[in-house]
């Protein structure tokens, strides 16, 4: 079973440490695609760091993986989430793009198709990712910089939030917990996105499956205060209709054909 698998991989880790990907496929009595396959798993699941050839465990189950690491997991769903929640951007609106790497990639969809907007925003990538695009006004809010996200958070932002109200917000999460709670590693980030919540006419929440089912220390908010949920196909069918059977709007993005089903 692959999830014996998976246990069997994480305890292997934590009595060895580093390990090549040849010892942990011998460990566990498996190919080493599959073993490549279960540590790209591992890590897009915060619990292992991979390297060339091989895999240690993460400090912590609820480490975060780095900016730049967790901006090419799963790329293709977060194009096709983003190319989703695009069609909701209201010309002439104000709207906040936060720090998750899928909401990045929506807005390098508004930068190839630019549209009037004021786009707020506390993530450095998401402003330098709409740096000079025609129409597009840039607000980056000030605070303390968070490395691991190319966020700023803090007393600073959640001042700057409070002075303003938004047209849309567009949020990303570390995690969709079994009872409906967003929730993200950092306190911080969480009390920071609680607030864009509070201060908006409507909130989309931007993210890929494999965030459904995991749990992370600080609460945001709950899918009752998201307007919708963007996701892709492969969120669990049985999950699809328990959010849907709980009253939540989906939009289900095709990673390959580009597909979607609008599911309430």
């Amino acid at each position: 079973m692959a999830s014996d698998r998976l246990t069997q991989i994480r305890h292997y880790l934590y009595l060895n440490g580093m390990t090549g990907v040849h010892e942990l496929a011998e460990q566990v009595d498996a190919s080493l695609a599959t073993i490549r396959r279960d540590l790209q798993r591992l890590e897009e699941q915060g619990i292992v760091i991979r390297t060339h050839g091989g895999a240690s465990l993460a400090e912590s189950v609820d480490r975060e993986v780095a900016f730049e690491t967790r901006e090419n997991q799963a790329l293709d769903h977060k194009r096709a989430i983003a190319d989703e929640a695009f069609s909701c951007l209201k010309r002439g609106s104000a709207v906040f793009f936060d720090a998750g790497t899928t909401v990045l990639q929506l807005a390098r969809r508004l930068r190839i198709d630019p549209m009037p907007l004021t786009v707020f925003s506390n993530n450095i990538t998401v402003s330098e990712a709409l740096s000079g695009v025609e129409g597009v006004e840039m607000i980056l809010l000030g605070g303390r910089l968070r490395h691991a996200n190319r966020s700023l958070v803090g007393i600073l932002a959640e001042q700057a939030i409070e002075n303003l109200w938004f047209d849309q917000v567009f949020l990303g999460a570390s995690a969709v917990q079994p009872d409906d709670t967003i929730s993200t590693p950092d306190g911080e980030e969480a009390s920071l996105n609680a607030a864009m919540m509070r201060r908006t006419e409507e909130c989309f929440l931007l993210v890929d499956s494999m965030k459904f089912g995991r749990r992370s220390t600080y609460k945001v908010g709950h899918l009752d205060q998201v307007s919708c949920v963007f996701t892709d196909t492969e969120l669990d069918p049985g999950q699809v209709q328990t959010l849907r059977e709980r009253g939540h709007k989906l939009v289900l993005a095709g990673h390959a054909e580009g597909n979607s089903d609008d599911t309430e």
